[in-house]
């Protein structure tokens, strides 16, 4: 039992979260004054006075303008046991706070000159930019090597540390500007995304805006996904060479199922794609342009989802990331690094073997092999890992009671997180939450793009615009424009629908112009 942190009495196992309320109710904030323009009530050095039993101020630093970013107060401290924050005050105030989240199994720290560029990006817009590592650092604790043996630092990672982070920026912004804040935003993708959807769904005050990217909600069901992914090409390799050829073949059947051919899917869905069925075989050693029977299986069965007694218990890979990036970009598969890798394990397999030696089973097993999973069996011994990481509860009426409004998007091109993990639970919070759900809660499909960014089709759009205007002026996101730009020049705009709409073309405008497009429901083509 991962109980080092405690006593080992069931009712002590989860004490270190009564601290949640002891700091909620210290940072509980009156109604909102208007805080735009607002200007520092007190120094920045007064604020590492504020070192308290809920937290420690490490330092409190004045930074001096710089190019486009201004005068800014830099906050760092730690929250028992182990996690940092970062805090960053502009001397003119816009009223709102932006919360940035992590990716993969975080730990990066505030120090890091990506970190620090992110929250300078921020702040240069008038935010408050609010940061944790999740309590603890990834380079002495690597992947999910930070949980072995220790329960404090799974509970951390899972959403402690969001919410303790998010209560003590608002607590140190009210000290500092001697007023509440506007509106509190959360902005991430992949964990970042996971972490959103945990907030609305744990503690649904915490933000009035929250953007989901690429969310890994299902956490434990994504490197379950992997490990299978992992093992099903471990005895049949697949070369990027072989995958252009399956790209060929995918796009051969599916590509104009949408009225364009384009190079995109708008919903891999549609693609009735089987490689038994449309793949040639080999007649004896497979080569880049035919397959034998072991590679055959193989793409079934991450075509196919995750098995288990029988049943899928996780989607497959749908079709259409198999294709490069158009010219002018790198030429890859959206296969690569993900599940299919010349040079060492995918990355799948990576994420997936540290979770399963350090955070899905009790006690830890640091030499567990892939190869050791039984999917039948080892699934059920997986519970309390998924009660404390995934995200997965699709009731979000407290977060609809609260105000909240928030927007996710995920690429249907994404190999690192399943894209159908997205929409089949955006599609439960409308089952049990209501067809309201799309009031304060819209679900945004990009066709062809990779993870987070990048990809076959358009990847860029303001969504964060979006949801600030959903948010501040009621102005329901109907569409986001979006491009795809190479080397600086833009060479194909979008717009992206809320699901389950999807960009319909007009049929005689020009196909590479949003202006061509309108949102429709699906067939109404």
């Amino acid at each position: 039992m991962k109980l080092n942190f405690l006593h080992p009495t069931a009712s002590s196992r989860f004490r270190p979260l009564l601290a949640v309320a002891a700091l909620a109710s210290l940072a509980s904030l009156p109604v909102r004054a208007d805080a735009s323009g607002a200007k520092p009530a007190t120094t920045c050095a007064a604020l590492s006075e504020r070192t308290v039993h809920e937290y420690t101020i490490l330092s409190a630093t004045d930074l001096e303008a710089t190019g486009d970013v201004p005068e800014r107060c830099r906050v760092l401290g730690v929250l028992p046991p182990e996690i940092v924050f970062e805090v960053v005050l502009p001397a003119e105030w816009n009223g709102s706070i932006v919360m940035r989240g992590n990716g993969g199994y975080a730990g990066n720290s505030p120090d890091t000159p990506g970190s620090i560029r992110a929250s300078e990006r921020i702040v240069a817009d008038g935010f408050v930019s609010v940061y944790t590592n999740t309590g603890h650092d990834r380079t002495a604790e690597p992947l999910g090597t930070f949980a072995f043996n220790n329960r404090q630092k799974e509970i951390d990672y899972s959403f402690r540390a969001v919410r303790l982070t998010i209560q003590t920026a608002k607590e140190l912004a009210g000290i500092y500007y001697g007023r509440p804040p506007n509106y509190t935003y959360w902005r991430g993708c992949s964990t970042g995304g996971r972490q959103g959807l945990m907030a609305a769904q744990r503690f649904p005050k915490d933000f009035d805006g929250i953007l989901v990217g690429a969310p890994v909600l299902d956490f434990t069901g994504t490197q379950i996904w992997g490990a299978w992914n992992a093992l099903a090409l471990a005895d049949a390799p697949l070369t990027l060479s072989e995958m252009e050829a399956v790209a060929k073949e995918v796009y051969a059947k599916c590509d104009g199922l949408d009225g364009l051919e384009d190079g995109l899917l708008e919903d891999p869905r549609a693609c009735d794609f089987d490689p038994a069925r449309d793949l040639p075989r080999c007649n004896s050693v497979a080569t880049d342009q035919c397959f034998d029977d072991g590679q055959i299986e193989a793409l079934a069965k991450i075509y196919g989802g995750v098995i288990s007694k029988g049943e899928q218990v996780f989607p497959g890979q749908p079709a259409g990331a198999e294709a490069a990036p158009p010219s002018g970009r790198r030429r890859t598969s959206g296969w690569q690094g993900w599940i299919v890798s010349e040079d060492g394990p995918s990355r799948q397999q990576v994420f997936a073997e540290t979770f399963l030696r350090y955070l899905a089973f009790e006690p830890d097993d640091p030499e567990f092999e892939l190869r050791d999973l039984d999917f039948d069996e080892d699934l059920g011994r997986m519970d309390f890992i998924r009660s404390i990481l995934d995200a997965t509860d699709p009731d979000l009426s407290r977060f609809r009671d609260a105000g909240g409004k928030m927007l996710m998007y995920f690429g249907w091109a994404d190999t690192a997180l399943n894209p159908l993990m997205g929409v089949n639970y955006y599609e439960e919070a409308l089952r049990v939450t209501g067809d309201e759900t799309r009031d304060f809660f819209r679900l945004f499909m990009v066709p062809g793009m990779f993870h987070c960014s990048g990809g076959l089709g358009v990847s860029q759009a303001d969504y964060f615009a979006s949801l600030m205007a959903w948010v501040e002026d009621g102005k329901v996101p109907q569409r986001i424009e979006a491009s795809r730009v190479v080397q600086g020049k833009t060479e194909l705009t979008r717009p992206l629908c809320p699901y389950p709409e999807v960009a319909v073309y007009d049929g005689a405008g020009d196909p590479a112009e949003s202006a061509s497009f309108a949102c429709a429901p699906p067939g109404a083509r």
